[in-house]
Protein backbone atom coordinates (compact mmCIF):
# COMPACT_ATOMS: atom_id res chain seq x y z
CA UNK A 1 0.00 0.00 0.00
CA UNK A 2 1.20 3.52 -0.78
CA UNK A 3 0.30 6.45 0.90
CA UNK A 4 -0.06 9.90 -0.62
CA UNK A 5 3.20 10.69 -0.30
CA UNK A 6 4.21 7.32 -2.39
CA UNK A 7 6.15 5.52 1.02
CA UNK A 8 5.21 1.87 0.73
CA UNK A 9 2.87 1.47 4.18
CA UNK A 10 2.35 -2.07 6.24
CA UNK A 11 -1.11 -2.44 7.56
CA UNK A 12 -4.78 -0.85 6.83
CA UNK A 13 -6.83 1.98 8.41
CA UNK A 14 -10.15 1.33 9.64
CA UNK A 15 -12.18 4.37 9.67
CA UNK A 16 -14.74 5.41 12.73
CA UNK A 17 -14.76 6.49 16.14
CA UNK A 18 -15.23 3.37 17.82
CA UNK A 19 -12.43 1.71 15.26
CA UNK A 20 -8.70 0.74 16.19
CA UNK A 21 -6.54 2.68 13.71
CA UNK A 22 -3.54 0.98 12.99
CA UNK A 23 -0.54 3.66 12.14
CA UNK A 24 1.21 3.93 8.57
CA UNK A 25 4.95 2.84 8.99
CA UNK A 26 7.49 2.78 6.74
CA UNK A 27 8.98 -1.43 6.04
CA UNK A 28 12.09 -1.82 7.26
CA UNK A 29 14.50 -0.93 5.54
CA UNK A 30 16.08 -3.67 2.71
CA UNK A 31 12.19 -5.76 3.61
CA UNK A 32 11.01 -4.16 -0.03
CA UNK A 33 14.23 -4.63 -1.88
CA UNK A 34 14.25 -8.19 -0.95
CA UNK A 35 10.96 -8.53 -1.61
CA UNK A 36 11.57 -7.56 -4.97
CA UNK A 37 14.34 -10.09 -6.03
CA UNK A 38 12.61 -12.79 -4.20
CA UNK A 39 11.06 -14.10 -6.88
CA UNK A 40 14.44 -15.17 -8.71
CA UNK A 41 15.14 -18.63 -9.01
CA UNK A 42 18.39 -20.84 -8.88
CA UNK A 43 17.52 -21.69 -12.81
CA UNK A 44 17.89 -17.62 -13.07
CA UNK A 45 21.33 -17.64 -11.64
CA UNK A 46 22.76 -20.09 -13.38
CA UNK A 47 21.53 -18.73 -16.58
CA UNK A 48 23.14 -15.74 -16.02
CA UNK A 49 26.36 -17.38 -14.51
CA UNK A 50 26.72 -19.32 -17.66
CA UNK A 51 25.86 -16.16 -19.85
CA UNK A 52 29.19 -14.19 -17.84
CA UNK A 53 31.44 -17.31 -17.89
CA UNK A 54 31.06 -18.28 -21.40
CA UNK A 55 35.09 -17.99 -22.44
CA UNK A 56 35.97 -19.49 -18.82
CA UNK A 57 38.26 -22.30 -19.61
CA UNK A 58 35.88 -24.75 -17.39
CA UNK A 59 32.87 -23.64 -19.01
CA UNK A 60 31.70 -27.28 -20.10
CA UNK A 61 32.70 -28.51 -16.69
CA UNK A 62 30.43 -26.21 -15.04
CA UNK A 63 27.61 -26.91 -17.26
CA UNK A 64 28.05 -30.57 -16.33
CA UNK A 65 27.98 -29.75 -12.89
CA UNK A 66 24.55 -27.25 -13.00
CA UNK A 67 22.92 -30.02 -14.73
CA UNK A 68 23.50 -32.47 -11.77
CA UNK A 69 23.07 -29.97 -9.20
CA UNK A 70 19.61 -28.91 -11.42
CA UNK A 71 16.99 -31.59 -9.28
CA UNK A 72 17.95 -30.61 -5.90
CA UNK A 73 17.92 -26.69 -6.57
CA UNK A 74 16.19 -26.03 -10.10
CA UNK A 75 13.08 -24.47 -9.43
CA UNK A 76 14.08 -23.20 -5.96
CA UNK A 77 13.79 -19.69 -5.06
CA UNK A 78 17.41 -18.16 -4.25
CA UNK A 79 16.23 -17.04 -0.80
CA UNK A 80 14.73 -20.53 -0.29
CA UNK A 81 18.22 -21.51 -0.39
CA UNK A 82 19.55 -22.52 3.35
CA UNK A 83 22.37 -24.81 4.95
CA UNK A 84 19.69 -27.45 5.04
CA UNK A 85 19.81 -27.01 1.29
CA UNK A 86 23.37 -27.09 0.98
CA UNK A 87 23.14 -30.01 3.27
CA UNK A 88 21.11 -32.35 1.04
CA UNK A 89 23.62 -31.86 -2.07
CA UNK A 90 26.55 -32.35 -0.29
CA UNK A 91 25.03 -35.86 1.18
CA UNK A 92 23.54 -36.87 -2.24
CA UNK A 93 26.99 -36.15 -3.78
CA UNK A 94 28.68 -38.29 -1.30
CA UNK A 95 26.34 -41.26 -2.28
CA UNK A 96 27.44 -40.83 -6.34
CA UNK A 97 29.36 -43.94 -7.73
CA UNK A 98 31.18 -42.97 -10.42
CA UNK A 99 32.14 -44.87 -14.04
CA UNK A 100 34.52 -46.93 -12.18
CA UNK A 101 32.52 -48.18 -9.43
CA UNK A 102 33.79 -45.90 -6.55
CA UNK A 103 32.02 -43.05 -5.03
CA UNK A 104 32.69 -39.92 -5.66
CA UNK A 105 35.53 -38.57 -3.96
CA UNK A 106 35.15 -36.04 -1.11
CA UNK A 107 37.53 -33.60 -3.18
CA UNK A 108 35.16 -33.91 -5.97
CA UNK A 109 32.06 -32.68 -3.95
CA UNK A 110 34.18 -29.69 -2.95
CA UNK A 111 34.08 -28.85 -6.83
CA UNK A 112 30.50 -28.93 -7.09
CA UNK A 113 29.87 -27.03 -3.54
CA UNK A 114 32.19 -24.76 -4.62
CA UNK A 115 30.48 -23.55 -8.17
CA UNK A 116 26.82 -23.69 -5.47
CA UNK A 117 28.90 -20.81 -3.56
CA UNK A 118 30.43 -19.14 -6.53
CA UNK A 119 26.59 -18.34 -8.06
CA UNK A 120 25.76 -17.20 -4.57
CA UNK A 121 28.41 -14.85 -3.78
CA UNK A 122 27.80 -13.71 -7.30
CA UNK A 123 24.45 -13.42 -6.74
CA UNK A 124 24.66 -11.27 -3.44
CA UNK A 125 27.35 -9.68 -4.59
CA UNK A 126 27.05 -8.27 -8.01
CA UNK A 127 23.59 -8.94 -9.22
CA UNK A 128 21.92 -7.84 -5.74
CA UNK A 129 19.77 -10.44 -5.57
CA UNK A 130 20.29 -11.42 -2.50
CA UNK A 131 20.58 -10.26 0.58
CA UNK A 132 22.37 -12.64 2.49
CA UNK A 133 23.49 -16.69 1.51
CA UNK A 134 24.21 -19.53 3.39
CA UNK A 135 27.65 -20.64 4.92
CA UNK A 136 28.72 -23.70 2.73
CA UNK A 137 31.68 -25.55 4.23
CA UNK A 138 34.27 -27.39 2.24
CA UNK A 139 35.19 -30.81 3.29
CA UNK A 140 39.13 -30.42 4.24
CA UNK A 141 40.99 -31.87 1.31
CA UNK A 142 44.16 -34.49 1.18
CA UNK A 143 47.56 -33.33 0.05
CA UNK A 144 47.39 -33.38 -3.80
CA UNK A 145 47.26 -36.67 -5.20
CA UNK A 146 50.56 -37.61 -7.39
CA UNK A 147 49.58 -40.96 -9.23
CA UNK A 148 52.04 -42.00 -11.98
CA UNK A 149 53.40 -45.28 -13.82
CA UNK A 150 56.45 -46.85 -13.79
CA UNK A 151 57.84 -47.51 -17.14
CA UNK A 152 56.64 -51.45 -16.62
CA UNK A 153 53.20 -50.49 -15.92
CA UNK A 154 53.17 -48.38 -18.90
CA UNK A 155 54.63 -51.13 -21.08
CA UNK A 156 51.85 -53.40 -20.22
CA UNK A 157 48.83 -50.73 -20.27
CA UNK A 158 50.26 -49.91 -23.94
CA UNK A 159 50.19 -53.53 -24.87
CA UNK A 160 46.68 -53.70 -24.05
CA UNK A 161 45.41 -50.57 -25.83
CA UNK A 162 43.10 -51.13 -29.26
CA UNK A 163 44.39 -49.82 -31.94
CA UNK A 164 42.50 -46.34 -31.78
CA UNK A 165 43.78 -45.10 -28.21
CA UNK A 166 47.30 -46.48 -28.56
CA UNK A 167 48.33 -43.59 -30.59
CA UNK A 168 46.95 -40.80 -28.08
CA UNK A 169 48.35 -42.67 -24.83
CA UNK A 170 51.90 -42.61 -26.66
CA UNK A 171 51.76 -38.67 -27.55
CA UNK A 172 50.23 -38.29 -23.83
CA UNK A 173 52.98 -40.26 -22.15
CA UNK A 174 55.28 -38.25 -24.29
CA UNK A 175 53.95 -34.69 -24.11
CA UNK A 176 51.72 -34.62 -20.67
CA UNK A 177 49.02 -32.13 -22.42
CA UNK A 178 45.60 -32.26 -20.59
CA UNK A 179 42.83 -34.90 -21.29
CA UNK A 180 41.30 -31.98 -23.64
CA UNK A 181 44.28 -31.01 -25.43
CA UNK A 182 45.27 -34.13 -27.01
CA UNK A 183 41.51 -34.81 -27.65
CA UNK A 184 41.12 -31.43 -29.85
CA UNK A 185 44.66 -31.32 -31.29
CA UNK A 186 44.43 -30.36 -34.45
CA UNK A 187 47.06 -30.89 -37.64
CA UNK A 188 47.40 -27.14 -38.16
CA UNK A 189 48.66 -27.16 -34.26
CA UNK A 190 51.42 -29.33 -35.55
CA UNK A 191 54.64 -28.44 -37.16
CA UNK A 192 56.71 -31.73 -37.98
CA UNK A 193 59.58 -29.70 -39.57
CA UNK A 194 60.47 -27.86 -36.18
CA UNK A 195 58.96 -30.90 -33.88
CA UNK A 196 56.91 -28.37 -32.65
CA UNK A 197 53.12 -27.88 -31.37
CA UNK A 198 50.84 -25.23 -29.89
CA UNK A 199 48.09 -25.22 -27.63
CA UNK A 200 45.92 -22.16 -28.34
CA UNK A 201 45.50 -19.43 -25.06
CA UNK A 202 42.13 -19.84 -25.70
CA UNK A 203 42.52 -23.90 -25.13
CA UNK A 204 44.56 -23.44 -22.55
CA UNK A 205 43.49 -23.75 -18.47
CA UNK A 206 46.24 -21.14 -17.50
CA UNK A 207 44.79 -18.87 -20.75
CA UNK A 208 48.11 -18.77 -21.91
CA UNK A 209 49.50 -20.39 -25.18
CA UNK A 210 51.68 -23.17 -25.21
CA UNK A 211 54.92 -24.67 -27.18
CA UNK A 212 55.36 -28.30 -26.81
CA UNK A 213 58.72 -29.61 -27.85
CA UNK A 214 57.74 -32.53 -29.44
CA UNK A 215 60.46 -35.62 -29.15
CA UNK A 216 60.53 -38.41 -31.25
CA UNK A 217 58.14 -40.49 -29.21
CA UNK A 218 55.31 -37.74 -30.30
CA UNK A 219 56.42 -37.54 -33.97
CA UNK A 220 55.94 -41.16 -34.21
CA UNK A 221 52.79 -41.37 -32.83
CA UNK A 222 51.08 -38.67 -34.69
CA UNK A 223 52.68 -39.73 -38.14
CA UNK A 224 50.62 -42.97 -37.36
CA UNK A 225 47.22 -40.76 -37.80
CA UNK A 226 48.32 -39.26 -40.89
CA UNK A 227 45.72 -39.02 -43.61
CA UNK A 228 43.04 -40.44 -40.98
CA UNK A 229 41.11 -37.07 -40.40
CA UNK A 230 41.67 -33.47 -42.54
CA UNK A 231 41.01 -31.76 -39.72
CA UNK A 232 41.56 -33.83 -36.29
CA UNK A 233 44.68 -35.84 -35.30
CA UNK A 234 42.95 -38.62 -32.79
CA UNK A 235 40.12 -40.25 -34.61
CA UNK A 236 37.82 -43.20 -34.18
CA UNK A 237 36.36 -44.89 -37.18
CA UNK A 238 36.97 -41.16 -39.21
CA UNK A 239 35.42 -38.91 -36.48
CA UNK A 240 36.88 -36.71 -33.79
CA UNK A 241 37.66 -38.64 -30.95
CA UNK A 242 35.86 -35.97 -28.18
CA UNK A 243 35.82 -38.74 -25.40
CA UNK A 244 38.99 -40.38 -24.24
CA UNK A 245 37.83 -41.09 -20.91
CA UNK A 246 36.00 -44.37 -22.09
CA UNK A 247 34.99 -47.46 -21.48
CA UNK A 248 37.89 -49.20 -24.00
CA UNK A 249 39.99 -47.30 -21.82
CA UNK A 250 38.95 -48.33 -18.34
CA UNK A 251 38.71 -52.17 -19.29
CA UNK A 252 42.93 -51.58 -20.75
CA UNK A 253 43.58 -50.66 -17.27
CA UNK A 254 41.85 -53.77 -15.74
CA UNK A 255 43.60 -56.06 -18.12
CA UNK A 256 47.03 -54.19 -17.74
CA UNK A 257 46.44 -54.99 -14.13
CA UNK A 258 46.44 -51.25 -13.03
CA UNK A 259 44.27 -49.48 -10.29
CA UNK A 260 43.64 -45.85 -9.00
CA UNK A 261 44.87 -44.82 -12.51
CA UNK A 262 43.07 -42.07 -14.13
CA UNK A 263 43.68 -40.08 -17.48
CA UNK A 264 45.01 -37.17 -15.91
CA UNK A 265 47.46 -39.36 -14.37
CA UNK A 266 49.03 -39.67 -17.60
CA UNK A 267 50.39 -36.05 -17.12
CA UNK A 268 51.65 -36.97 -13.60
CA UNK A 269 53.15 -39.91 -15.39
CA UNK A 270 54.73 -37.89 -17.74
CA UNK A 271 55.84 -35.05 -15.11
CA UNK A 272 56.90 -38.03 -12.59
CA UNK A 273 59.45 -39.15 -15.24
CA UNK A 274 60.72 -35.90 -15.90
CA UNK A 275 61.90 -35.38 -12.59
CA UNK A 276 63.21 -38.50 -11.99
CA UNK A 277 65.67 -37.96 -15.40
CA UNK A 278 66.58 -34.89 -14.49
CA UNK A 279 64.37 -32.10 -15.53
CA UNK A 280 64.50 -28.84 -13.72
CA UNK A 281 61.31 -28.11 -11.84
CA UNK A 282 61.21 -24.53 -13.61
CA UNK A 283 62.02 -25.98 -17.08
CA UNK A 284 58.82 -28.39 -16.64
CA UNK A 285 56.69 -25.86 -15.15
CA UNK A 286 57.21 -24.05 -19.29
CA UNK A 287 56.93 -27.04 -20.48
CA UNK A 288 53.53 -28.39 -18.59
CA UNK A 289 52.07 -24.97 -19.20
CA UNK A 290 51.49 -24.62 -15.42
CA UNK A 291 50.86 -20.61 -14.25
CA UNK A 292 52.34 -20.97 -10.99
CA UNK A 293 55.05 -23.26 -9.49
CA UNK A 294 53.25 -24.44 -6.92
CA UNK A 295 51.80 -27.22 -9.24
CA UNK A 296 55.20 -28.10 -10.47
CA UNK A 297 56.40 -28.87 -6.20
CA UNK A 298 54.32 -31.93 -5.81
CA UNK A 299 57.22 -33.56 -8.00
CA UNK A 300 60.28 -32.28 -6.31
CA UNK A 301 60.55 -35.11 -4.02
CA UNK A 302 61.45 -36.70 -7.31
CA UNK A 303 64.04 -34.78 -8.69
CA UNK A 304 67.53 -35.44 -8.53
CA UNK A 305 68.98 -31.66 -8.77
CA UNK A 306 67.36 -30.22 -6.09
CA UNK A 307 70.16 -30.76 -3.17
CA UNK A 308 72.30 -32.94 -5.04
CA UNK A 309 75.87 -31.66 -4.41
CA UNK A 310 74.32 -28.65 -2.21
CA UNK A 311 75.90 -29.34 0.98
CA UNK A 312 79.73 -29.33 -0.67
CA UNK A 313 79.45 -25.96 -1.51
CA UNK A 314 80.85 -24.28 1.35
CA UNK A 315 83.65 -27.48 1.67
CA UNK A 316 86.78 -25.42 1.21
CA UNK A 317 85.36 -22.47 3.56
CA UNK A 318 84.97 -24.34 6.85
CA UNK A 319 88.70 -23.93 8.35
CA UNK A 320 91.09 -27.24 8.23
Amino acid sequence: MLNRKGIQTTGIRFLGPSKKVKKESPLIPGEAEEQAISGKTWNDAVSLWLEETSTKVTHEEDKKKLEWLKPFLGELALTSINSQVVTQVRSASAKVITRNGLGRTQSTTNRYLALLRSILIKAKDEWEWLERIPKIKLFKEPPGRVRFLSPEEAKRLLGELPEHLLAVIRFDLATGLRLSNVAKLKWSDVDFTHQHAWIGANDSKSRKSIAIDLNNDAVQALKGELGKHPERVFTYKGKPLDNLNTRAWRNALKRAGISDFRFHDLRHTWASWHRQNGTPAHELQVMGGWSSSVMVERYAHLGKDVIAGASKRIESIIPK
